[in-house]
């Protein structure tokens, strides 16, 4: 049972900009672009924060027989298959061009993945033999989306998928070959459902439709009936299904419904009652159940305050925990994956200073096997603490966020680099960003901010941040670098702003609306004109666009508010120096918001280095790409913050 997930990658409009590209540069590079950089004592090469993963995406087949993971080949992340009676590994595609994003398990014999073309996100399902025969692009349609629904776990033939094949703006439901290609229809979307649910057994029965501004949870008991609706209810209240109990009557959701912070409950679709609390917390929403699939039994929940932490129902899943806690100390240590039987599991190693590693645990024996290190060239005794941190912002709102300071160096008057997420509807998460172990380790303090509007501090502070772009969602960012000044940390003189998709949106607003206050900016991928933002959303978003208009702003109603808001109409105020990196086919950001605010800046005669991949997309994922992009915001910091 799966509910509605993006085949690899999760691109949902609920976080329309978590994530950033970037793009090819207009003219050729100015000389000292290719100037190699003179690391000075302490200083990690830079490559090696950015370069691809030894391996990551660890997985184990039904069986419990083979296990895959992802990992360079030609520059591209791709499946590796290894046989654990042999130890024989076999590599299974032969991407070049672009990374594999992702994949699963189609029975124990073959792999399911996604990729889609230069950053377009129209992400296409292919399948191969796990000995690599065989490679089918089994959805071939040209601009279209493909996402993950169901893998029929017991079907090792077929998946069912969502597909907007028929109507960009929509997704269908079929049951897909894995073999073959051969689409059949399971459920036609009548033009309003964004998402869709199946029960235990693989058959569709919950959609998730927007009418009216109104969100209506549609349901029926068998696949044979019609959808009915059961619930309807504006969008601001989460009703989010997570997974139906065992009987397939009754279902497990994440819902605030007559509270602020979302709340784990057992919802009964016949009475349409929220029968059963099963976990609540009080400072954050819990949205996170574990199950056993083989024992069918719920056995715990996981939140995230400043980190993530596990509340347990079941004493075998706590003592799993416990044991794996216990061999791997120092660590985030999280279950990934178990085969059908429940006898082994992936276990993922992360932590704030360390990308960890993947084992393989047998449950029986208690063996654990290392699979690999993903990153074992970073060396965390040479990383920085990554320390939650919150203060008061001026309205009297606590804002929590993440405080990065460089390693073996006094915490006063430091460089300070605010690095406001993107989405805006999501939020930072303790762990290892290499970005931020990148700055610190070039001296600058890192300040992430879950800004209001962030997501997972209950719906009162998320909505605080509607039609609050450029006005207090800023000044939650701006705050944050006036208290680092006020305890001694930043020097005033010396802090930036950085950003992707939204957060590249603040670093504009920063510049334009407090130009006193920061020495730079980098704008990856951010929008700079809310209006045209608003008119070129993906068509397959249209069913949430009336949510965009109440969360950002409408372009017609609140016109002026849009306006006042654009830092491209106020380009005028920008004085501080400027990077813009863009994905010439980035599908959420237009390359047109990137071009707006640098023709406005340079018909003024403002300088401002631009750089545009024409193969990326809402965020760099070619290696040399990302190399191209952090070696400019390098040389971009050490002339405009470090000097």
């Amino acid at each position: 049972m799966k509910t509605l997930r993006t085949l690899i990658v999760a691109v949902s409009a609920v976080t329309l900009f978590l994530g950033a590209t970037a793009c090819s540069t207009h003219k050729p590079a100015p000389a000292h672009e290719i100037t190699k950089t003179v690391l000075k004592a302490g200083q990690i090469p830079l490559h090696e924060f950015f370069k691809n993963p030894v391996a990551e995406g660890f997985t184990i087949s039904p069986d419990g027989n083979k296990i895959a993971w992802l990992a360079p080949w030609q520059d591209r992340l791709n499946i590796f298959v290894k046989e654990l009676s042999s130890g024989r590994t076999t590599r299974v595609t032969s991407a070049t061009k672009r990374d594999i994003y992702g994949y699963f398990w189609a029975g124990s014999q073959r792999i399911v993945f996604g990729q889609d073309s230069g950053g377009d996100e129209n992400v296409h399902t292919f399948s191969a033999a796990i000995d690599g025969s065989g490679e089918k692009d089994l959805t071939p349609f040209e601009n279209t989306r493909t996402n993950l629904l169901d893998e029929l776990e017991n079907d090792d033939n077929h998946i069912l998928i969502t597909i907007n094949k028929d109507d960009s703006r929509l997704f269908d439901v079929y049951k897909l070959n894995v073999v073959s290609g051969e689409l059949e229809l399971e459920a036609r979307n009548p033009g309003d459902v964004s998402g869709w649910m199946t029960d235990h057994n693989g058959k569709v029965r919950i959609a998730m439709a927007n009418r009216n501004g109104q969100n209506v949870v549609l349901y029926r008991n068998t696949d044979s009936e019609l959808f009915r609706p059961i619930l309807s209810m504006d969008f601001r209240t989460a009703f989010n299904p997570l997974l139906f109990d065992f009987k397939n009557k009754k279902i497990y959701v994440s819902t605030n419904m007559d509270r602020d912070k979302q709340a784990i409950y057992l919802f009964n679709p016949e009475t349409q009652k929220l029968e059963q609390l099963v976990f609540e917390h009080p400072d954050v929403d819990v949205a996170q159940l574990l199950y056993s699939k083989k024992r069918k039994i719920i056995t715990g929940t996981g939140f995230y305050t400043d980190k993530h932490h596990y509340v347990f129902f079941d004493d075998n899943r706590e003592e799993l925990q416990n044991e794996l806690e216990s061999r791997l100390p120092g660590y985030e240590v999280v279950v990934t994956d178990a085969d059908k039987d429940e006898t082994k599991c992936i276990v993922r190693t992360y932590s704030d200073r360390s990308l960890g590693a993947g084992y393989i645990y047998d449950v029986k024996s208690k063996k654990l096997e290392k699979i690999a290190e993903v990153s074992p060239w970073l060396d965390k005794s040479q990383m920085a603490e990554m320390k939650p941190v919150s203060f008061i912002s001026r309205d009297g709102l606590t804002i929590h966020g993440y405080l990065t300071l460089p390693k073996n160096k006094k915490a006063g008057g430091l460089p300070v680099l605010i690095n406001p997420h993107g989405g805006p509807w999501a939020r930072d998460h303790w762990g290892f960003n290499p970005e931020t172990q990148f700055l610190a380790n070039r001296g600058i303090a890192v300040m992430q901010v879950n800004f209001r509007g962030s997501t997972g501090y209950g719906r009162e502070f998320w909505e605080k941040g509607f039609k609050q772009w450029g006005l207090n969602m800023q000044n939650d960012l701006t705050d944050a670098a006036h208290w680092l000044i006020d305890l001694g940390i930043a020097d005033p003189e010396r802090i930036a702003i950085y950003g992707g998709s939204y957060g590249g949106y603040a670093t504009l607003a920063g510049l334009t609306f407090t130009p006193n206050l920061y020495a730079c900016g980098i704008d990856y991928v951010g929008p700079s004109n809310l209006f045209t933002l608003l008119e070129t959303l993906p068509p397959y978003w249209e069913t949430e666009k009336m949510e965009f208009y109440i969360k950002v702003g409408d372009p017609v109603r609140d016109y002026k508010l849009l306006r006042k808001v654009s830092p491209v109409f106020h380009a005028d105020k920008i004085k501080a120096p400027l990077f813009v990196a863009q994905g010439a086919n980035d599908p959420r950001v237009k390359q047109a918001e990137s071009d707006q605010i640098v023709k406005a800046l340079r018909d003024r005669g403002v300088a401002v280095e631009y750089m545009v991949k024409d193969n990326e997309g809402h965020g760099f994922h070619n290696q040399e790409n990302r190399f191209d992009f952090y070696e400019a915001m390098e040389r971009f910091l050490d002339k405009h913050l470090l000097q």
